[in-house]
């Protein structure tokens, strides 16, 4: 006997609902924030800086290969694998695309600074709203030089318009 079409989705979309939906319901629960080894990267410092200082020069690649990780460890379960999001968390390859389109070169470096600032604090104090969580607290658990890091891979996967 040949089964519906019809008959397959439905089962999909119950199979979903009964063991899927507890897992996306509660991804922005409690997860434990995981240390990131950044020794083999320039130390910045306790002052933080205005603008990623790894986006060029001879610690890019190794801010790279340690923010894809730091990513992958802390980011992903909310903003998705590779930052691709799947519609819980804002999708952080576009964080700066309005930067992109801009020609003037002290605008988009200006540009670029200015959100950088705003995820350097959201990743350090997190977002809360209305009581709720939206993002935890970083600080203390990433460093300086692993909230860049973990920048430089979000720029090298940025969406061009």
């Amino acid at each position: 006997m040949k089964t519906p079409r019809n008959l397959f989705a439905l089962l999909s979309a119950c199979a979903l609902l009964a063991g899927g939906l507890p897992a996306t319901a509660t991804a922005h629960g409690d997860v434990t924030p995981q240390a990131v080894d950044t020794h083999t990267l320039p130390q910045l410092g306790a002052d933080w800086r205005q603008d990623n200082p790894y986006r060029a020069g001879p610690a890019h690649d190794e801010a790279l290969r340690i923010g894809a990780s730091a990513y992958n460890q802390n980011c992903a379960r909310c903003h998705g694998l590779e930052a691709i999001s799947g519609g819980i968390a804002p999708d952080l390859r576009k964080l700066d695309t309005d930067c992109m389109s801009l020609a003037d070169g002290k605008k988009k470096d200006a540009c670029f600074a200015e959100v950088s600032q705003y995820m350097t604090s959201t990743v350090r104090h997190g977002r809360t709203r209305d009581g709720r969580v939206y993002m935890p607290p970083f600080d203390g658990v990433l460093s300086q030089e692993a909230v860049w890091a973990i920048k430089t891979y979000l720029e090298s996967r940025r969406v061009q318009d």
